[in-house]
C-alpha cells in the first residue's frame, strides 16, 4: 500500500484536532488554526490549507473564519475511521492502474490476479475501517492492529 503525503498529512491533522478536542462532546470544541496544526505536526502550511479544504468539503472537519476561527472535527473522533479520511483525500482505497479491481478484465492464467487485488483491498479496508482517529489520538489501537504490528515480519 502506498499512501500519499496528502493522506499522511490529512490523517495527522485530524488526529491533532482529536487530541486538542480531548473529551469535548457536549459543546463545539475550540477551533484550532491551520497554523497550530501545521506547527504541531510539521506540515507545510500552504499544503495543509488545501488538505483542510478537502476535509471540510468531505464532511470531516468544520471551519470558521475570523479571529476566533479555526477547524474542528464534525463528529466525535471515535466515529471517524482512517478509511474515511483516506477516501476524502485520495478516493477509493485500492485501484489498479486507476481502475477498481472488480472492473478489471484479466485473461487466461492471469485471471486470478483480480481476486488477489480484491482480497488486498478487503484486507486494507478491514484495518482502516477498524481504526478510528480517536484510537490513534489516544494511542490505544485495536487488538488486531497491535497483534499485526507486533509480528517482527511486519516490519521488513
Amino acid at each position: 500500500m502506498r499512501l500519499s503525503a496528502r493522506v499522511d498529512y490529512a490523517l495527522r491533522a485530524t488526529v491533532e484536532l482529536a487530541a486538542v478536542a480531548g473529551g469535548e462532546t457536549d459543546r463545539r470544541p475550540t477551533p484550532v488554526t491551520a497554523e497550530q496544526i501545521a506547527r504541531a505536526q510539521e506540515i507545510p502550511p500552504k499544503f495543509l490549507e488545501s488538505i483542510l479544504l478537502q476535509l471540510r468539503r468531505g464532511g470531516v472537519v468544520h471551519a470558521q473564519r475570523g479571529p476566533e476561527g479555526g477547524y474542528w472535527l464534525t463528529r466525535p473522533a471515535a466515529e471517524i475511521s482512517l478509511a474515511e479520511v483516506i477516501r476524502v483525500v485520495d478516493g477509493p482505497l485500492a485501484h489498479v492502474r486507476g481502475q477498481r479491481p472488480e472492473d478489471l478484465g484479466y485473461q487466461g492464467v492471469a485471471r486470478a490476479l483480480q481476486d488477489v487485488w480484491i482480497a488486498l483491498r478487503a484486507s486494507e479496508r478491514e484495518i482502516l475501517e477498524l481504526v478510528t482517529i480517536a484510537d490513534v489520538a489516544s494511542g490505544k489501537l485495536p487488538d488486531r492492529v497491535r497483534e499485526l504490528a507486533a509480528d517482527p515480519s511486519a516490519w521488513s
